[in-house]
């Protein structure tokens, strides 16, 4: 496709996530021109939507790209029939509930030829950037992380965040290690891991996480994730270094404090900036794909101690 043709996309479910940042984005992108949407139940306005991948291939519509917003537990197959179809791959985060998937999809696009982009929109931030700079070369030896927030105010009547696959409160707390993977000059590991189920689902309300170093080395690394939160969201993490370099992002990334003091308040564009990105691994031809964060969730799952809370209602 030439510069001058934006690129023909559908988006693939249509619930929260579509309408709040996918759909409004790519209507600001003039690198993307929404043609179709995929759901079972919902519709999109102005453009035809089907119910399956099949009904769109059958349609003989152009497509170019699909933009993946379905729960994770489901995409596998469906990301298959999109590249078999020819179509490059954006995927919401979290990409696949295992790694194991998420590999072999990464693979299959390969071998496919076709662009497969798994995104993780907190990372689109000028404050985690400049937080990544600092970091970089120094030794850390201390991070906590603190991601609080209300299930029933982000994820309203979302019953699959519950179900096997549905991550429960890893799906806001991958977006935490998902800064985490990024900004550190080392990579972590799961040490240890408390994980609070409530009685009628299958997926954690709560979490309380221990992580160590690679080398060994003595350092306090933590993380608390908590649905439960019914006060102003807490979007926090805290890191500091050997030789007595503090830094705090707060607001979930985007405020950025160095030693106390206010370095840069970020405004916040991260849909925006994934198109962009889009645009660019579409022109070049090329894949991005970081399994990092889902690799410490899965990590801690692996190594957590599961406790039954009460109901969620």
């Amino acid at each position: 496709m030439g510069n001058l043709m934006p690129y023909r996309i559908a988006v693939v479910g249509i619930g929260k996530i579509a309408r709040d940042q996918h759909l409004p984005c790519i209507g600001k992108n003039r690198n993307f021109a929404l043609v179709a949407g995929v759901s079972r139940s919902a519709r999109i306005e102005g453009v035809p939507t089907f119910e399956n991948l099949s009904a769109l291939k059958a349609s003989k519509l152009k497509v170019d790209c699909v933009a993946l917003c379905t729960p994770p537990a489901v995409r596998l197959a469906m990301a298959r029939e999109a590249t078999d179809c020819g179509w490059h791959l954006l995927i919401e985060k979290p990409p696949t509930p295992t790694v194991g998937e998420l590999l072999a999809l990464e693979a299959y696009a390969r071998r496919k030829k076709r662009v497969l982009y798994a995104t993780w929109h907190s990372r689109y931030n000028k404050s985690v950037d400049m937080a990544k700079t600092r970091l970089k070369g120094r030794h850390v030896d201390f991070l906590r992380v603190t991601w609080k927030e209300d299930v029933h105010k982000w994820h309203p009547g979302q019953a699959w965040i519950w179900q096997p696959g549905g991550f429960g409160v890893f799906d806001p707390g991958i977006n935490a290690l998902s800064i985490v993977t990024k900004i550190l000059p080392e990579p972590i590991f799961a040490e240890s891991a408390t994980i609070e189920v409530p009685a009628n689902a299958a997926t954690p309300i709560g979490a309380d996480i221990r992580f160590k170093r690679g080398d060994g080395a003595p350092a306090n690394l933590s993380a608390v994730f908590d649905w439960r939160q019914k006060a102003s969201e807490i979007w926090e993490i805290e890191v500091g270094t050997r030789d007595g370099l503090r830094l705090h992002l707060k607001n979930g990334g985007s405020i950025l404090e160095v030693n106390g003091k206010t370095a840069h308040k970020a405004v916040l564009h991260e849909y925006e900036d994934i198109y962009a990105r889009f645009a660019r691994l579409l022109k070049a031809r090329k894949s991005e794909v970081d399994p990092s964060p889902l690799q410490l969730v899965s990590d801690c799952f692996m190594l957590g101690k599961p406790v039954v809370v009460e109901p969620v209602s």
